[in-house]
This record gives C-alpha cells, sequence and structure tokens, in this order.
C-alpha cells in the first residue's frame, strides 16, 4: 500500500467519526496553544524588557564611588583621562549628582520634580533632543552658573510652553532656564521622565553641600563590548583607588542579559507544565486508536487474508494517529494566535503596558512538530496490536 492511499484512508477514518476524532484532538489544541501563547509571553516580556532598558541606556556603565576602603579620591578629570585612554571600549562621561531641594514655580511647589546635576555631554548620552533654547555648557560647568535645562511637562504645564529665559526656584536659589527638552514619553505625567529639572552638576555639588561628584555615567563604544568595557573601567578604577570597595561599576546590558535567562527559565518551565497537557492528548489518540483496532478487527482480518503484510497495516494505524494529532496541531497553531491576540489586548488593557504576545516561528514549527511525533508514539502500540492480529481470529471477530 502506497502512502498516499493510507493517508486517504486515515483522513476517509477520520471524516466518519467527527466528533470523536474531534474530542481525541482536544487534548493536543489545548497543549499546543498553551506552548504557544506561554512562549509568546516570554517573547513579549523580553522585548518589553528590551525597549525598556534601551530607553535608560543599555549602551551606559553607571560608575558610583563609594569611598570605602581608601583614602585617595578621584576627581572627574581623573575620570575623564581614564575614559579617553581606553577609547576602544569607552566613549562619553558624564558626572551626575541628584540634588535635594524643594522645586518652585512662583508660589506653587513642585514635589514630584526631580532635579539632577549633570555634565554638558549628559543629554547626548541619554538621547533627549532639544526642543527650544540651548543645552547646558561646559562654560556653566566651570562657572557654576545658575541656568537649568527642564523637561518638556514642566515647560507645558507650568510655562504654557514659554519657559525659556524665565526663572524657576531651586533650594532657595533662583535658576534661569535656557533650554527645553523634547517630550520622552507618549504622555506626559506628574512625577515621569518628562517632570525633571537639568543643572551644572559643579552647580549641584555646591549647592547640595557634598562638594564632590561621587556618580558618573559612561558611555560604551558598542552593546556587544559591555562585558569588556566593565572590566577595563573596573581595572583602571582599582590602579587608582586600590581598593575594590572603593567602587562600584553597574552595566545596564548585563543587567538585562541576567534579567533575560531569567524569564527564559521560567518561560522554559512553564513551557513544560502546559506540554504536560500534550501528553494528555497523546493517551487519548492511543486510547482511541484502540478502541478503531477494536472495531476494525474484521476488516483487518479481510485485508490480512487477502494479502496484506503485517508493515502495511502498521503503516496505516501509525499514520492515522498522526493525521489526527497533526490536524489538532494545525488547529492549536490557530487557536494559540488567537489567544496571544486576546492576550495582548488584555495586557495593554488591563496593566496600560505596550507587550505584544508574539508567538515565534520556532515555537510554531516545535508545536506542529511536537504534535505529529506524539500520535506517531502513542499511535504505535494500537497500530503495532492490529498489525499482528492473526487473520483467522480476526474473521471470526464479531
Amino acid at each position: 500500500m502506497r502512502l498516499t492511499e493510507s493517508f486517504m484512508l486515515a483522513f476517509q477514518n477520520i471524516r466518519t467519526a467527527k466528533f470523536r476524532a474531534f474530542l481525541t484532538m482536544l487534548g493536543i489544541i489545548i497543549g499546543i496553544s498553551s506552548v504557544m501563547v506561554i512562549i509568546g509571553l516570554g517573547n513579549g516580556m523580553e522585548n518589553y524588557m528590551t525597549d525598556m532598558f534601551q530607553s535608560m541606556g543599555t549602551n551606559t556603565l553607571t560608575v558610583t564611588l563609594t569611598g570605602r576602603g581608601t583614602s585617595r579620591e578621584l576627581s572627574v578629570d581623573d575620570l575623564e583621562q581614564i575614559v579617553a585612554e581606553n577609547s576602544t571600549f569607552l566613549q562619553e562621561l558624564s558626572p551626575t549628582v541628584t540634588f535635594h531641594g524643594t522645586v518652585k514655580v512662583g508660589k506653587e511647589t513642585l514635589d514630584s520634580t526631580s532635579v539632577t546635576g549633570v555634565g554638558e555631554r549628559y543629554f547626548d548620552i541619554k538621547s533627549y533632543e532639544l526642543e527650544q533654547g540651548r543645552s547646558l555648557r561646559y562654560s556653566d560647568m566651570a562657572n557654576r552658573t545658575q541656568v537649568c535645562v527642564v523637561g518638556n511637562y514642566i515647560d507645558e504645564v507650568w510655562y504654557g510652553g514659554r519657559s525659556v529665559g524665565q526663572s524657576i526656584r531651586i533650594g532657595g536659589t533662583v535658576f534661569t532656564i535656557v533650554g527645553v527638552l523634547e517630550q520622552e514619553l507618549d504622555t506626559m505625567d506628574e512625577g515621569g521622565t518628562d517632570d525633571a529639572v537639568y543643572i551644572p552638576y559643579t552647580t549641584a555639588a555646591r549647592r547640595s553641600g557634598l562638594g564632590t561628584v561621587s556618580s558618573f555615567l559612561v558611555t560604551i563604544t558598542s552593546e556587544d563590548l559591555a562585558d569588556s568595557a566593565t572590566e577595563v573601567l573596573e581595572n583602571a578604577l582599582y590602579q587608582r583607588l586600590r581598593s575594590e570597595d572603593a567602587y562600584l561599576v553597574i552595566s545596564l546590558a548585563q543587567i538585562l542579559d541576567i534579567m533575560k535567562e531569567m524569564i527564559n527559565v521560567m518561560i522554559t518551565i512553564l513551557a513544560v507544565i502546559a506540554a504536560i497537557s500534550l501528553v494528555v492528548g497523546g493517551v487519548g489518540i492511543m486510547n482511541i486508536m484502540l478502541v478503531s483496532v477494536s472495531e476494525r478487527t474484521r476488516e483487518i482480518g479481510i485485508r490480512k487474508a487477502l494479502g496484506a503484510k503485517e508493515r502495511y497495516i502498521l503503516t496505516q494505524f501509525v499514520i492515522e494517529a498522526a493525521v489526527i494529532s497533526a490536524l489538532g496541531g494545525i488547529i492549536g497553531i490557530a487557536f494559540g494566535y488567537a489567544l496571544s491576540s486576546v492576550a495582548t489586548v488584555a495586557i495593554e488593557a488591563l496593566l496600560q503596558v505596550n507587550m505584544a504576545v508574539t508567538p515565534t516561528l520556532y515555537s510554531i514549527s516545535l508545536a506542529f512538530g511536537a504534535s505529529a511525533a506524539i500520535g506517531i508514539i502513542f499511535g504505535f502500540l494500537p497500530a503495532r496490536k492490529a498489525a499482528i492480529l492473526n487473520p483467522i481470529d480476526a474473521l471470526r471477530y464479531d
């Protein structure tokens, strides 16, 4: 018997018992769609986290000087020299100083507005674009000028879009607004990225009473070199400070890789749990094929009496089981796509997060291959039972 005839007989037998075949496929359908949605959810989470970390700057290293374990100091010029000496890995540098001071516009206090002291290259490092006015300059750092650049939220809400040249009071000191940044987020909220003020780091260090800068933002030449850049920077800092406790270097790219690994482990565990239903579906296929063998015992006896060999009978029943499982896999893939779309809409509506549940071609291929393999594996025992039937006993079967 040719394979095409076996496939035709398989489809014919499925058509004669459509409802029973569908119930047999149900375990496969649920298992395949569950695995697809879980893997798609993992891909969505990974893409969302990648976008979120990239917006924060995965090409940057954050350096914090703790001062522990050493009496040595590291100035901004020292760190500038380290960056210049390792230009293969390190690119730009900006000191950062968190300034804790009350922000006032007129008599109104802006409780949620953040104030950060930054260098003249900070906006390039963060890929912030100016909408109005100018950026902070080196002369502002050198002269500790009382000027600032504000986020779009402050410009629109408190100044009606005309903040350049206006005054804002920070920590009791009047600053002149010289620039406005473009809107960063789709929606501007109080306390968000656009609700921020940036002043020269030298001014922030003096006004905060620290006098020194202990935090820096350093860009790397490539995200692929994040590990090497971190190692180079740590070695250079150790050469100057002679204590590993005196500094801390954090790479967002490395943190992102760790987070991705954690997500992949979690998704793999959930996918394995969901795949248990595939085994249940396989047991259902084996059960229904055993029933089919019992129902078609006389047919098998007649075919063997007419000269059909055991391998032909075996092939026919294995193919029939594989077809049932594969059809269940195809339906499961379609159902998985539909569930993924529903899950995407539900996540956006309930969590207000723009995260798409996206099954990959790999997960679809894996799902279909698994469904067909399950049909073959769990269909072999009933097929073997049919193949070894004694034709005389089969013909006498009632």
